[in-house]
């Protein structure tokens, strides 16, 4: 068999990829020969965007709702620049991506002279976004590159991995391999010695604290009976929303950049932070460095580099969140603690007051209204208004079901490819966009992607004429506002033109009759004018 088909092969037999995501070019012609035929049969769904980054995008968005690889396939040059947006933001987030790429000729590389898509040295720069960067010399090395790669999502901390291929390997004739995957990973353990230490403090303190990150998803039960034997308040921040299941009277959100969680945290005397980088958009989205540990602060996490990052531990641990939540959960599931811990994160949410504070006021019956006519639905967000009020004021029921962009690399465009991503891979749950009229306009094509597979994810644009978060940087700023007072395009007619199902609402109300009369196949924008919603709540 060619190059090209024994990577559809392995990609589908072996590490059970059902989509990938791209769009044909010159230089990826004999991909789509093994995708669609020849020694390879059909079995892998091929879906493709408007735009290199919507692909991005929506593998971001496919992995972080089913937990597996989201994977591409992009052509060389423009195709890698486009993509790159969206892989550094999964590399922020630690989100597996596996980009596989064309490049030039083997005996053209690096010559400059001036080839089709040539780039100087497009390993090079796909290498600083990414966990590892590797260029295919020998068409015999491929299944050994992509075991490489999968070891990295399954055993290590995630993000995209870049392979490159050049174009006369696509159609290189390769024998079939015998041993294809890499053996199975067992997850890192937390060293014994040191996980009796953290015990012991857990269990003498008076005030503990418990801080979980996007690391922790896998193992949602785990998490709920440590928290719950140790009694203890707990920050779930943004990618670990849900966790802990709805509503659970632990559970402070992705809160810590508020006062009142901030007070918890100074008043820790033993803190536990798993599988959390402990980041600003987590802690500190006021930006004041206010966010601080008094306490013994535990840390856990599977990448060594990670532990030595933003708050310093005490105690620090290399290994896999999974692992430890169980381990620590055991131990303390036979004498669980009563610490005032339920009546502390009670106190500390009603002082809060997210409802009542200006700021949220206008968001809350939008997310009352979703509540109850998309319980279980899956929530992404662009860097929006909606998005940033959502990340304090959204509980979620289960894990995978709320993520954004507006954590870490907080790029434009990634609420609507990504919500694709999510629909594609977890078809059997709503899927909802959060996308403001500004951000939707950098990836807006890809409604025509949503329109061709029949996807149904309501797209929900918060309309306020512009990029308002940075009218409001410039005003505090005492900056002229230039840039941010955009003309808008007519939205309904727009998605319209796509062939996409398009209502404007102005209340509550509206929208969820715009929700519950959506259509079963297909998109559906509905355009919430910000005035009109804002002049509703006041009568």
């Amino acid at each position: 068999m060619t190059c090209a088909e024994l990577l559809i092969q392995l990609l589908r037999d072996t590490y059970g990829v059902d989509t990938v995501f791209g769009i044909p070019g010159v230089h990826t012609v004999e991909l789509y020969r093994g995708l669609d035929g020849g020694a390879a049969a059909n079995g892998i769904r091929h879906v493709t965007p408007r735009h290199e980054q919507g692909a991005g995008f929506m593998a971001d968005g496919y992995a972080r709702a089913t937990g597996r690889p989201g994977v591409c396939f992009i052509i060389t040059g423009p195709g890698m620049t486009n993509i790159a947006t969206a892989m550094g933001q999964a590399l922020a987030d630690s989100v597996p991506m596996l980009v596989i790429s064309s490049v030039n000729r083997r005996d053209t590389l690096g010559r400059g002279q001036g080839r089709l898509h040539e780039l100087p040295g497009q390993q090079q720069l796909m290498a600083g976004l990414s966990r590892f960067s590797h260029t295919l010399l020998d068409p015999d090395g491929l299944p050994e590159a992509l075991a490489r790669a999968f070891a990295v999502f399954e055993g290590g901390r995630p993000g995209p991995v870049h392979i490159e291929i050049p174009i006369d390997l696509f159609d290189a004739t390769v024998d079939e391999p015998g041993s294809r995957r890499h053996p199975s990973l067992a997850s890192a353990s937390p060293d014994p010695e040191a996980l009796e230490r953290a015990g012991d403090w857990l269990a003498a303190a008076r005030r503990p604290l418990v801080l979980l990150g996007g690391g922790c998803v896998k193992e949602p039960e785990a998490a709920r009976a440590l928290v719950e034997a140790l009694d203890a308040p707990t920050v779930t921040t943004i990618n670990a929303k849900g966790l802990l299941g709805i509503d659970h009277p632990l559970d402070l959100g992705a809160n810590a950049s508020l006062p009142a969680v901030r007070e918890l945290a100074r008043e820790a005397d033993v803190v536990l932070a798993i599988g959390t980088e402990l980041g600003e958009t987590d802690y500190d989205v006021v930006f004041d460095g206010g966010f601080s540990l008094s306490g013994r602060l535990i840390r856990v996490d599977i990448d060594p580099e990670q532990l030595a990052r933003n708050q310093a531990a005490e105690l620090a641990m290399v290994a896999d969140a999974g692992p430890t939540l169980k381990a620590l959960a055991r131990r303390f599931g036979e004498t669980p603690r009563q610490r005032d811990g339920v009546e502390r994160a009670r106190a500390a949410r009603e002082a809060l007051g997210l409802a009542q504070d200006p700021a949220f006021a206008p968001y809350v019956p939008l997310f009352d209204t979703l509540r109850d006519t998309l319980p279980e639905a899956i929530l992404v967000g662009d860097s929006c208004a909606t998005t940033y009020a959502a990340n304090h004021l959204v509980a979620q029921p289960a894990p995978r079901r709320f993520f954004n962009a507006s954590t870490g690399y907080g790029t434009l465009g990634y609420g609507l490819p990504a919500a694709m991503g999510a629909s594609l891979g977890q078809p059997e749950l709503p899927v909802v966009a959060l996308v403001g009229d500004g951000g939707i306009m950098f990836t807006l094509t890809e409604l025509a992607c949503a329109v061709e597979e029949g996807l149904p994810v309501v797209v929900l644009l918060w309309h306020n004429q512009g990029y308002e978060e940075i009218r409001r940087y410039m005003d505090s700023a005492d900056v002229p506002r230039l840039g941010v007072d955009i003309q808008s395009p007519d939205f309904q007619m727009l998605a319209a033109g796509f062939g996409c199902a398009a209502r404007r609402v102005g209340d509550a109300e509206a929208l969820a009759e715009a929700i519950r009369g959506r259509p079963q196949q297909g998109p559906l924008l509905i355009e919430i004018d910000a005035d009109a919603w804002n002049a509703s709540l006041q009568e």
